[in-house]
């Protein structure tokens, strides 16, 4: 019956991409799960049942002990460094080159849309591919970092002695103006919005399926568990994205 249920669920959408002029996807931590990064809010496994983000993931925990802010950033950015995408990641890619999809704006910061090869991205909560000095302003690539290090363990400007902070967006930021306008500006303009991997809870972007909405557009969300937008999505899957896009794939 599952069988039948994915088939089902992949031919609406198959459907929805080819009669939609404009669709753009927006993904979220689920998608990478496939590569072996646990997403955030899973009972069990996510990240946040081991770790109080209000400790370590944001601003004010960066200001305040930066030696504890990477000690749990460290690791977890070595870690990704060598993660490679996935068939979902490579489906969205090949979507893209078929002239079905417009663009990915992604909640995630790990490269791996950039790495599958995607054209246009938009990365609204930043990237771990930079590190930048919250003192001058000098950038580092994600290789280079690890050599930034003090005996304290925080990574320390080579420039001005200032601390080095990750380019992505920690909560209490705000999310890079130019990457969100552009972001609700696809999401507004979109006929078909394809939200896979999100739970679609933090704001602004859980905001983004909204847009596409009011516009006229249709939302399908492909994604574990619940989300607010579950009634009014044209197509709602909650299988594993890998099967569940290469299955749409298959029906196109």
């Amino acid at each position: 019956m599952a069988g039948q249920v994915t088939e089902t669920h992949a031919g609406q959408l198959a459907r929805l991409l080819v009669e939609s002029s404009c669709t753009v996807a927006l993904t979220g931590a689920g998608i990478s799960v496939p590569s072996g990064i646990p997403d955030f809010r899973s009972p069990g496994t996510g990240m946040w049942e081991k770790v109080n983000p209000l400790e370590v993931a944001t601003i004010q925990a960066f200001r305040r002990d930066p030696a504890r802010f990477w000690s749990f950033y460290r690791p977890r950015f070595e870690s990704l460094a060598e993660v490679r995408p996935n068939p979902a990641h490579e489906a969205l890619v090949e979507l893209e080159g078929r002239g079905l999809l417009e663009a990915v704006v992604t909640q995630n910061v790990d490269r791996l849309h950039r790495k599958a090869g995607t054209g246009r991205l938009i990365e609204v909560h930043g990237s771990i591919d930079t590190s930048s000095c919250v003192s001058c302003g000098a950038t580092w690539p994600l290789e280079e970092v690890e050599g930034l290090f003090d005996d304290e363990g925080i990574a320390v400007c080579t420039h001005c002695l200032g601390h080095v902070k990750p380019d992505v967006v920690l909560f209490g930021e705000l999310l890079p103006e130019a990457a969100m306008a552009e972001a609700q500006e696809l999401a507004s303009t979109a006929e078909l919005l394809l939200c896979v991997g999100s739970s679609l809870e933090v704001y602004p972007v859980a905001g983004l399926p909204e847009l596409t909405l009011a516009s006229g557009g249709r939302i399908a969300l492909l994604t574990k568990g619940p989300t607010p937008y579950d009634d009014v999505a044209a197509v709602r899957a909650d299988g594993d994205v890998v099967e569940e896009l290469g299955a749409v794939l298959a029906a196109l």
